[in-house]
């Protein structure tokens, strides 16, 4: 089964020696603090003198929400030190840039397969690139590729995307109702609902595979720079 779910507003994990808080600070602050108290509460003893990341993504002016933060960790968990996460590119990632503008991404091979129209019942599509589909995909299509899937219109067949072990890949439509989603080896089948008026996506989380709000959760929204796929 599916499971649609919104995007959890607080995630923390661990990175290095030290932890990382990721806050989707579009959602209310009230909110924000009541579930950072929840997620430090849990760790209990394991948060005293950690060094914790805090990572708004690429959102300014929230400067004295990061203070408020940073003293109730400190305060409250007894957090050793916390730090905003830095948006500064570093050199490499400067003279990446200046490579990319300067040389153009026309010049690009692609690796993405485009198609135009409805892929009809019977009909199999299978690539190791990314797939993007201007139509519907009807029930019994199926379409099989190594990156990501996109369907500009409705999803209504069997999907495979990251094939064979590509964890990151996901599937996204205007209208998301397949009978079958596969990303890397993880399969899920069905769905919770039958009708959807925003764009989804699935991708690979918490042990299984995630249906999100795609204008609400924005995977593509933290990235500081467009990357060359």
């Amino acid at each position: 089964m599916i499971h649609f779910e919104n995007a959890a507003p607080v995630k923390l994990k661990g990175v290095g020696g030290g932890l990382w808080l990721t806050l989707d600070v579009s959602r209310p602050k009230e909110q924000l603090i009541t579930e950072i108290d929840q997620v430090f509460e849990k760790l209990k003893h394991l948060a005293i003198n950690a060094s914790v990341v805090i990572d708004m993504g690429d959102a300014r002016g929230h400067e004295e929400f990061f203070s408020l933060i940073q003293t109730r960790l400190m305060e409250k968990f007894e957090v050793g030190r916390v730090t905003a996460a830095s948006q500064k590119p570093s050199a490499p990632t400067r003279r990446i840039r200046q490579r990319d503008l300067s040389k153009g991404w026309n010049h690009h091979r692609s690796d993405v397969l485009m198609l135009r129209g409805r892929v009809r019942s019977g009909q199999k599509i299978e690539t190791p690139r990314h797939v993007v589909i201007f139509g519907d995909v009807n029930p019994g299509a199926e379409i099989i590729a190594g990156k990501d899937i996109i369907v500009l219109g409705k999803l209504a067949g069997k999907v495979h995307a990251g094939n064979p072990e590509n964890q990151d890949a996901i599937v996204f439509a205007l209208d998301f109702e397949p009978t079958v989603v596969k990303i890397a080896a993880v399969t899920v089948t069905g769905s919770e609902k039958t009708s959807h008026t925003v764009p989804m996506f699935a991708s690979i989380g918490d042990g299984g595979i995630l249906v999100q709000d795609y204008l609400k959760t924005n995977l593509f929204r933290k990235m500081p720079w467009p990357e060359v796929v």
